[in-house]
């Protein structure tokens, strides 16, 4: 078994619980995930998997070679390899893995890229109070002094200030599996995962294993 999967986010919707509890949850659709290759490093075996279904032409010359080699005539966009957890559970070449390696009350690690919102101030991107809102005020938004006296006379690196918001690899641990649908090859995490609708995320079994 596989530690993980590339899937695409469809968006957010809410699942009743047994107690009539709202339980609000992402959606994450499964385009792929066909076994191409193996890898071994530092003693640890992977398998390489093939994700994002497309045209065999619309795709770079080096993976159309490994996607040749396991047998297949069908492009994919991506390749990405995974741990392997149980090395008597090695899938052939050309295996087409389901969603459900994953089981309902199971913890994942979910890992997606955030929403780029540009260049924004301190107030979008830090959270800061701002100024007086009075008028002759001009001080609304901005950052105010970022500066010392004569020690150590200079910013500090890291200083929260205006800059480029968003576009960040941010990985979220410890999302509850709440629901797996085989047929539609889809499943739903407890709570929200980074990104846009359509982005690609990475849902990873959690490494120390284990239910909620």
């Amino acid at each position: 078994m596989v530690s993980g999967l590339i899937m695409h986010k469809v968006g957010m919707t809410r699942i009743f619980g047994q107690d009539g509890e709202v339980i609000p949850v992402t959606l994450l659709k499964l385009s792929g995930g066909v076994v191409v290759g193996y890898k071994e490093v530092k003693g640890e075996k992977r398998v390489i998997l093939a994700f994002d279904e497309c045209k065999l032409k619309n795709i770079p010359k080096p993976i159309i070679g490994v996607i040749k080699k396991a047998g297949l005539d069908k492009g994919f966009r991506t390749l990405k390899e995974f741990a392997l957890l149980n090395e008597s559970e090695l899938p052939p070449l050309g295996t087409k893995l389901s969603v459900d390696i994953f089981s309902v009350g199971e913890l994942v690690d979910v890992t997606g890229t955030s929403k780029g919102r540009g260049f924004q101030g301190v107030v979008k991107r830090w959270g800061f109070g701002g100024g007086p809102a009075s008028h002759g005020s001009m001080s609304h938004r901005r950052p105010g002094s970022i500066g010392q006296k004569t020690e150590p006379g200079r910013v500090w690196k890291g200083k929260k200030m205006a800059g480029h918001m968003g576009m960040q690899t941010v990985t979220i641990k410890n999302l509850q599996v709440v629901y797996v649908d085989k047929e539609n090859e889809v499943i739903a995490v407890k709570g929200s995962v980074p990104g846009w609708i359509g982005g690609r995320i990475i849902v990873k079994k959690k490494k120390s294993g284990g239910k909620s």
